[in-house]
């Protein structure tokens, strides 16, 4: 838990200034995106070969990229068919180069390699479309930092309380009483966030019902991202994604329960508050 702390420190202050801050052609955020996608990505890919899989890493990390510096040109340019052309790209390049491959195993590898690209890559670019709305800057803080307190709260409630196992076979640390605790917490962050930013004119007028249920949805999905990488381990037999950060373990380790809440608050921005 020390080590946590120390971590978030300078971690916390860190990632506010790539969040807030703008080079002359793009916002600083994009480059912290596409390292810790990268990475990220690369952790994926361990993990799929140590499940057995036969990923294609170079060209997962490269699409991984291309998704994100795409999201910029989208919300700049204002162009839509970008992410879907990347997208068939990466089903169909990697099922070509396979194809030239010994037939056993095509389809794993292949599913894989896609399934890399679209978590690390397509999941967070949405953290940069959200930086670009109106606003953006608040969204973004709004979404990790919620996200943040979800993961707090179930470890420190957990740690405390927990009792009842929520998954055992995937994660035998998390529990149901941890579980609630993160929900709880959620709630309480997102309405004192929307609160905090709203005086500084950083997100928009959001109404309590509509921050209320945007905070449940960030608690669910997630917990159900920190689950989903807890079951990529177990499946590679591995306690953690990597050693990179003190007191966390690998990047996948630190932005699993991120990877989903971007994408939930990205479309509830489009289709819910604007």
């Amino acid at each position: 838990m020390k080590q946590r702390i120390i971590t978030a420190l300078w971690g916390i202050p860190l990632l506010l200034a790539f969040v807030w801050f703008d080079t002359p052609w793009f916002p600083l955020l994009i480059l912290l995106i596409a390292t810790i996608a990268a990475l990220g990505a690369l952790e994926f890919y361990r993990l799929a070969a140590l499940s057995g899989g036969q990923p294609l890493t170079p060209f997962g990390i490269v699409w991984t990229l291309l998704f994100i510096v795409g999201a910029h040109f989208e919300a700049t340019y204002e162009v839509t068919y970008i992410a879907p052309s990347l997208l068939a790209l990466a089903v169909a390049l990697p099922f070509i180069w396979l194809s030239f491959r010994p037939k056993e195993g095509i389809l794993v590898s292949w599913g894989w390699t896609l399934t890399g690209i679209l978590y690390m890559g397509w999941m967070l670019s949405r953290y940069e479309s959200l930086r670009e709305f109106d606003q953006g800057k608040g969204w973004v803080i709004f979404t990790i930092f919620s996200t943040f307190a979800c993961d707090t709260a179930a470890l420190l409630v957990g740690r405390a309380w927990g009792k009842r196992h929520l998954a055992p076979t995937i994660s035998p640390g998390k529990t149901w009483e941890g579980a609630v605790g993160g929900f709880v917490a959620t709630l309480a962050a997102a309405v004192a966030l929307r609160v905090l930013l709203g005086l500084f004119d950083l997100l928009p007028s959001l109404s309590y019902a509509q921050t209320i249920i945007l905070g449940a949805l960030i608690g669910i999905f997630a917990q159900l991202g920190d689950l989903l990488e807890s079951l990529l381990k177990r499946r590679a037999g591995v306690k953690d994604s990597g050693n990179l950060i003190p007191g966390h373990g690998g990047i996948l380790d630190r932005i699993d329960s991120l990877v989903f809440t971007g994408v939930i608050v990205y479309y509830y921005a489009i289709w819910v508050v604007q």
